[in-house]
């Protein structure tokens, strides 16, 4: 009898899960499904399990093409099946064509004798959705907040990134809604990031898939003033409630769009860029607004050199930069005062936003 082992989270089941299922089943007489169990998911990726143990092996259990479910507490991650793994001696591992984890599960069976055997993504009958997403519909979120960044801006970007490096930015109301969208389009707020957060998607993934960097979706998800660490994925460093920029901050409509993607290979000063971040994250530890305009000061010197036009000067600002990608869309300004902000008519006030 030939033994098949598959080995994910499936933290909720979904008809792609299903569908690897049956595949990875066909190629046996008998497949054994295997979990991190709660201990280990929390140890690996921080974050609780949808269902207890114990109902996750009762809801594997039931599907006529699964005929063993066990839950994996190896301490290796991406191999927290290899204890039951090592003991059952299956004759072949399945996974499917984009594990990031391949390359040690290879050498694990190769190890033990075990066939290794990558499924390629058989088209579905449907749209495919991920476990993030359907996340994201559960959530409910009906409104989000956009956001403005600060210092380190792409240095998100996976091909960007910096080790050491920090991107601060900060959630920001009035908040928008599928229904009620108060700002211009393609205004460098992120919000492609938080229509697709709205529209249940993965917005981390749909951002990545755009070619840009995941600062919009990571701080519209976690609100407050986010520094987070330069790297392939979103990391949070620490953030605030941002209530020392309460009445400081205002945006200016440049009159023109932007186009974040197509400025992803745009020559610029990095060195800079992350020397912005580096200093924006002194000012939220400080909870300084003085040394926040230093470091948007830097952002808005790497946006000029890069070749963007000037912006106009507005009395009783200390700082302004671009937003986003910049070439257009909104401008942030900072100032010391409310009262100094309020006396810009021609801007419009925004505020910090967090759910702490």
């Amino acid at each position: 009898m030939v033994r098949v082992f598959v080995s994910g989270c499936y933290d909720i089941l979904h008809a792609g899960h299903l569908q690897f299922f049956e595949e990875a089943r066909a190629l046996g007489a008998h497949l054994t499904v295997s979990f991190a169990n709660e201990r280990i998911l929390w140890k690996h990726k921080e974050r609780r399990p949808s269902l207890p143990d114990e109902h996750k092996v009762a809801l594997l259990r039931s599907l006529e093409m699964v005929d063993e479910v066990v839950a994996g507490d190896g301490e290796v991650k991406g191999l927290d099946f290899e204890p039951i793994f090592r003991e059952l001696k299956p004759d072949i591992l399945a996974v499917t064509e984009d594990d990031q984890y391949g390359e040690i599960k290879e050498k694990l069976c190769a190890e033990l004798g075990c066939r290794y055997v990558r499924l390629p993504k058989t088209p579905p009958k449907f749209e495919p959705v991920s476990t993030t997403e359907i996340r994201c519909r559960v959530s409910g979120l009906v409104e989000a907040p956009l956001r403005v960044d600060f210092g380190g801006g792409w240095l998100d970007v996976p091909a960007r990134a910096r080790e050491g490096g920090f991107i601060v930015n900060c959630a920001i109301s009035p908040k928008v809604s599928l229904k009620n969208w108060p700002y211009e389009q393609k205004a460098g707020l992120g919000g492609s990031g938080a229509w697709a957060l709205l529209n249940g998607r993965d917005p981390v993934q749909a951002e990545l898939d755009l070619g840009v960097g995941w600062q919009d979706p990571a701080v519209i998800r976690e609100t407050g003033v986010c520094v987070w660490k330069s790297g392939q994925r979103p990391r949070l460093d620490f953030k605030r409630d941002g209530s020392f920029l309460a009445g400081r901050m205002a945006l200016l409509w440049t009159g023109s769009q932007h186009d974040t993607p197509g400025s992803v290979d745009f020559e610029r000063d990095y060195d800079l860029i992350e020397k912005a971040g580096a200093t924006a994250r002194e000012a939220v530890m400080a909870e300084s607004v003085g040394k926040l305009a230093e470091a948007i000061a830097m952002s808005y010197r790497a946006q000029l050199e890069e070749g963007m036009e000037a912006l106009p000067e507005v009395p009783g600002s200390v700082a302004k930069k671009y937003c986003g990608g910049g070439h257009g869309g909104y401008a942030v300004y900072l100032f010391h005062s409310r009262e100094d902000r309020d006396a810009a008519s021609d801007l419009r006030p925004i505020e910090p936003w967090c759910v702490c």
